[in-house]
């Protein structure tokens, strides 16, 4: 009996463990991919004879060299980077006041006004940039990396302040009165004690705010001419792609580079940016 049940134990180990070793490659293999194509030789990748999988030819650093110093690669990480930056702050700024007031609101306005700003997120930019282009013309914001951060909050403060809704919603309103009773103004209790609380859904706002600046593509073709003003989801493309001929070593060199960051980011705070979605922070 004690042979079996230990026997039962070790295959629901294994079985555990195969499905998550099996998960693993599933969501590690890209990564894979795109790393062993950056220092493959292009003679290497073209070959359909060569097995895909590993180096049938010695690595090589030429489409580093190429990503780097034939392309303002540089350049456009920095910009991304300060656009994200930007809109980060201000989608917090602008969602986590309008969620917190939209949980608190009574009755059935606030949970239609929250339904409503969460429709305005699935309008598809492919509608709207053609009356936004004419918004930034007018404000001559014109190839200029502020009028990406004064598009780009359109559709991360939506979507931010109906997920921040319903985190708000999930905090009892009981510890708030505690401590408008202990001598904090609303203000002072949002701040001293909603805030502290709501860390993973603000952490998940943070992430998922940088994940779409890092992706978007269309506002910042449309808006932007000048090669030095790209972010990186316009730049890498458009020098590495020359007609039907695709720089493939450089292109996933650049789309690894810039991923990189972001799956740390996701893995640091993997369990907060959970709690966050399924507003399991509070019990």
């Amino acid at each position: 009996m004690m042979v079996r049940e230990r026997l039962k134990r070790w295959g629901g180990r294994a079985a555990h463990l195969g499905i998550v070793g099996v998960f693993t490659l599933f969501t590690a293999f890209p990564f894979y991919w795109m790393l062993i194509t950056t220092f493959k030789q292009t003679s290497d990748l073209l070959n359909r004879g060569n097995n895909p999988y590993i180096f049938n030819q010695p690595p090589t650093l030429e489409h580093l060299r190429v990503l780097f110093f034939e392309t303002l690669y540089g350049r456009w990480l920095w910009n991304t980077a300060v656009v994200g930056v930007v809109v980060v702050a201000i989608t917090l700024l602008l969602a986590v006041p309008a969620g917190y007031a939209l949980a608190r609101l009574t009755g059935r306005w606030g949970e239609q006004l929250g339904i409503g700003i969460f429709l305005t997120y699935l309008v598809p930019p492919t509608l709207l940039f053609i009356p936004l282009s004419r918004v930034i013309a007018s404000l001559g914001l014109q190839d200029s990396l502020w009028s990406l951060v004064l598009v780009y909050p359109s559709f991360t403060v939506p979507f931010c302040t109906w997920l921040l809704m319903g985190f708000f919603k999930s905090i009892p309103r009981d510890l708030e009165e505690a401590a408008m009773i202990d001598g904090y103004s609303r203000f002072g209790a949002f701040v001293k004690v909603v805030i502290p609380i709501s860390i993973a859904g603000i952490l998940t706002v943070v992430i998922f705010s940088f994940t779409l600046v890092m992706q978007e593509f269309v506002y910042a073709l449309t808006f932007i001419s000048p090669v030095s003003q790209y972010t990186v989801s316009v730049g890498v493309p458009t020098f590495l792609v020359h007609g039907d001929v695709y720089f493939w070593g450089s292109l996933m060199a650049g789309c690894f580079i810039a991923s990189v960051p972001i799956a740390i980011l996701y893995n640091f705070f993997v369990d907060r940016f959970i709690a966050g979605f399924t507003v399991g922070a509070i019990k």
